[in-house]
Parts: C-alpha cells; sequence; structure tokens
C-alpha cells in the first residue's frame, strides 16, 4: 500500500493531528484556513481537473458520476465517490483495500483504475477533501443491457461475454483476490464489446490454508441473489467458487433477462436454491452438516435437481445447459472452476464467441441498471410459476410470492 501511501502524505511540516487538537480550537479562521491551504496531497490531483456529466450509479457503495476531462483529449472517465460518512478521521480502509488490489489487478477484462483526486479543502465542506476513484469509462452495464428488451444478444455474443466474464474471474484467482459481488451490475461492458470485472469494494485476498487450519472470512458478502449456499449457510472458510456461483447465476441472466432467484430473506434465497438445484444433503454436497447454520435453517428436503430441466427452455442450447449446471453446483468443492470453464465445450462448438460492437453500434445511449427500468416481464413470471408450483412447496407461504 506504499503508493497509496505516499498519495495520501502530507507535506513536510503539517501536523494534521493538530486540526482536531485543543490548541486548533482556538485558531482563528483565517489561520486555519491558511493552515488548510497550507495541507496538500501532493500525488493526488483535484477532482476539479473533471466536469461531471451525469449520475450513472447510486447504492450503499455511495455514487459514481460520468465525468469529463476538463484539459488533454477531453476522454471519459467513470468517478466513484469514496464514502467517508463514518470516518471519523482518517481514510477507510475499505477503501484502502479496494485501491490497493485495483493497483494489483491490471487486465483487459478488469476495469482499469486511472487514479485518485479529491476536492479542495476548505470552509464550505468543513475542510474536509472527499476522495473520488477514477476509473475509465465504460458506456453499458450488463444488467442496464438486459433491462432493454430492444437490446438482443445471439448465442455467440453471449458465448462472448461469458467467456470474457471467466476470463477475467480466472485472473483475478489466479492473483489470489476474491470478487465478493458477482452480479450483473457489476459486469461493465465498453461501447467496443470489452468486458470489465468491476466495483471491488467487497473484495480481499485470499490464501489456502495449511494443515487443518481454516480462513475465517465474513459471509456477509455477495447480493443475496446471486450469494452461493455456502455463505448462506454460515461458511468461512470459502474461496473462488463463491464467484464461480455468482458467474452462473449471470450465465442463466443472459436468456431470462432476470435474476432467476430474487429471495426477500435468506431462508427464502435457501429454498429457491434448493427448488432449482435439490435438496442439501451430506450425499451431494460432503460436510454440508458440519456448517453453521445446516441444522438452525429450516431446509426443504427430498428437493430433485432440476437446473437443466428448468433453464433448457430459455437457453436450448445443450452444451450451455451442461455449463450452467456445472456453475451452479451445490458443493463448491465440485463446483467448475475458471479455468475448466473457459475449455467447456460450450465456447468450442457452433456459433464461436462473437465480437459484441457490431450489436452495441445500435444502441449508443449508455445503458446503467441505476438509469434502467426494473427487470421484469411475462417470461420471467411464468418461470416463477414453474418453480413455486414444484412437487413440495415452501411451508410459509410468504415465500411463495416473489416478484421477477
Amino acid at each position: 500500500m506504499a503508493h497509496m501511501s505516499h498519495m495520501l502524505q502530507q507535506p513536510s511540516g503539517s501536523t494534521p493531528s493538530n486540526v482536531g487538537s485543543s490548541s486548533s480550537r482556538t485558531m482563528s479562521l483565517m489561520e486555519k484556513q491558511k493552515y488548510i491551504e497550507d495541507y496538500d496531497f501532493p500525488y493526488c490531483d483535484e477532482s476539479n481537473k473533471y466536469e461531471k456529466v451525469a449520475k450513472i450509479g447510486q447504492g450503499t457503495f455511495g455514487e459514481v458520476f460520468k465525468a469529463r476531462e476538463k484539459n488533454g483529449n477531453k476522454k471519459f472517465v467513470a468517478m466513484k465517490k469514496v464514502l467517508m460518512d463514518n470516518e471519523k478521521e482518517g481514510f477507510p480502509i475499505t477503501a484502502l483495500r479496494e485501491i490497493r488490489i485495483l493497483q494489483l489487478l491490471k487486465h483487459e477484462n478488469v476495469v482499469n483504475l486511472i487514479e485518485i483526486c479529491r476536492t479542495k479543502a476548505t470552509a464550505t465542506n468543513g475542510y474536509r477533501s472527499t476522495f473520488y476513484l477514477v476509473f475509465d469509462f465504460c458506456e453499458h452495464d450488463l444488467a442496464g443491457l438486459l433491462s432493454n428488451m430492444n437490446v438482443k444478444f445471439s448465442l455467440g455474443e453471449i458465448k462472448k461475454v461469458m467467456q470474457q466474464l471467466l476470463n477475467g474471474l480466472y485472473y483475478i484467482h489466479s492473483n489470489k483476490i476474491l470478487h465478493r459481488d458477482m452480479k450483473a451490475a457489476n459486469v461493465l461492458i465498453t461501447k467496443h464489446g470489452i468486458l470489465k470485472l468491476a466495483d471491488f469494494g467487497l473484495a480481499r485476498a485470499f490464501s489456502i490454508p495449511k494443515n487443518e487450519s481454516k480462513n475465517r472470512y465474513t459471509n456477509r458478502v455477495v447480493t443475496l441473489w446471486y450469494r452461493p449456499p455456502e455463505l448462506l449457510l454460515g461458511d468461512r472458510n470459502y474461496g473462488p467458487p463463491v464467484d464461480m456461483w455468482g458467474a452462473g447465476c449471470i450465465m442463466a441472466e443472459m436468456w431470462t433477462r432476470s435474476p432467476i432467484m430474487q429471495g426477500n430473506t435468506e431462508q427464502q434465497q435457501l429454498t429457491f436454491i434448493s427448488q432449482l438445484c435439490g435438496s442439501f444433503t451430506p450425499d451431494v454436497w460432503p460436510g454440508v452438516e458440519e456448517l453453521e447454520l445446516y441444522k438452525s435453517i429450516e431446509l426443504p428436503k427430498n428437493q430433485k435437481r432440476r437446473v437443466k430441466e428448468r433453464l433448457r427452455p430459455y437457453v436450448k442450447d445443450q452444451t450451455g445447459c451442461d455449463l450452467l449446471d456445472k456453475l451452479l453446483t451445490l458443493d463448491p468443492k465440485k463446483r467448475i472452476d475458471a479455468d475448466t470453464a473457459l475449455n467447456h465445450d460450450f465456447f468450442w462448438t457452433d456459433p464461436m464467441p462473437s465480437d459484441l460492437s457490431k450489436m452495441l453500434s445500435q444502441h449508443l445511449q449508455s445503458m446503467f441498471e441505476y438509469l434502467a427500468q426494473p427487470r421484469r416481464s411475462n417470461q420471467m413470471r411464468n418461470y416463477h410459476q414453474q418453480l413455486t408450483t414444484m412437487n413440495q412447496k415452501p411451508q410459509d407461504n410468504s415465500m411463495i410470492d416473489r416478484v421477477w
């Protein structure tokens, strides 16, 4: 994190720790103003070098803006605001982790961090700079594209999306990084058809435990609809398979145009997963009974695995159904990894993965989930009805009321 510490370091002679001390409280406004003006971040440009054009993202992570360089080649960038509201002093450790990971990862299918910039500390902002992560701009996110029924992906184009997504996952997993928030909204695509994995706010480095030791990572990660069963059952010793489950959910979404399992609670999400992928039993998932929440949550019994059966009407491609089946495997140890997935027949049979730029050239307006209408369709409501009329319905009737 040396580079980041340089970027945010104070100039020599400054003592920022005194700003909140009793001595500083006696400073006149003029003295304080001069003190702040003297205090600078020499390796961190001011954000006014960019002009904000539009807000393209909003959520618990903060805000993301489309902006343009004022000078130079006037290229477009994306500016992600660093949330500082809960920080009494210092820079958020979560943001530092994200920055460090993004500095490490340099790959065509991973979003590129250009720089960190900040606003000038003045009286109007309480002498607190606002920091922004500045990225290369991508015109679309996958959730936004899928929400527009005028955007139609051919089978070859779906293959290209998934091939690039798996390439990005293979790269980050090879560099011992977990994304931990795989979902369609975090998959960006440029107008030239290049896919970028984005939003590494929940990402972290991982290690392979030695001997009998186990990792103790938090399981409160991954958006609920894309969260794998091991996390929902309390597993804290996990690895790359958590991202592969999300890749499977995204792959199915390429045809269904909407998330395939939209639970309102963790219990409900587990029910939907078991209805599609079969009951969680030691026979299909050795060791599942040892997970923390396995015995404390009521799980549907005698559910058969129906991944291929339920998705075939949408996917209509045998190799695609087979890859989906392998991605949505309950046991994380048996779930397919990114390298093996890239060698699957799905990517090596006609039609071959085809360039996305021609199709995207017909949709010049940027499309982001934040700006799009909620994704609902009669097709997905029909699919929901199929799922909820399986042999064994959930005991809690509230679980049946799901909106696609």
